[in-house]
């Protein structure tokens, strides 16, 4: 048995393997070579995004349908995503009820800025049509209300998917 005087520990990261470091995948232990051989689902197909990466993706595909109608006239709006408004605490019911975006109008310096709220914009989807069809709905009627315009002569398809 040994002293207890003459336990050390070495602290300074020197290893058996000449001081370099193995990653994660070289240090586990994989027995008869049974561990993942690849990534579960490829990126290319539709189950490797997440909804958040899906609903961008929406946002995205209707701002360009936008911007093929509209051409350079929208080139200066900003669409951003969030996930539910600030300040929800505070607002009242009726006023929740219509919250599925906002708009701000462009300032000096600042672009135009539409934001889709993604959690009230799903639960509004859930049972009535399919959700690209109510984000593209969403961002035509946020730039038909900053255009001055009705959201049918923004885009002539708005509405067509309500029931």
């Amino acid at each position: 048995m040994q002293d207890a005087s003459s336990f050390t520990v070495d602290l300074t990261g020197s290893s058996s393997s000449g001081g370099r470091s193995r990653s994660f995948y070289e240090r586990r232990r994989n027995r008869h070579g049974r561990g993942m051989r690849g990534e579960l689902l490829p990126p290319h197909l539709p189950g490797a995004r997440s909804r958040s990466e899906q609903f961008d993706d929406w946002v995205m595909e209707s701002a360009q349908r936008l911007e093929r109608l509209w051409g350079e006239k929208i080139q200066d709006l900003q669409i951003v995503v969030q996930e539910i408004p600030d300040g929800l605490e505070e607002l009242t019911p009726q006023a929740m009820r219509d919250l599925l975006g906002s708009c701000t109008p462009a300032l000096p310096g600042h672009p135009a800025v539409i934001t889709i709220y993604r959690h009230p914009v799903l639960m509004a989807a859930r049972a009535l049509m399919p959700v690209n069809e109510l984000v593209h709905d969403v961002v035509v009627e946020q730039t038909a209300e900053l255009m001055g315009l009705a959201p049918e002569a923004v885009d002539p398809a708005y509405g067509r998917s309500q029931a």
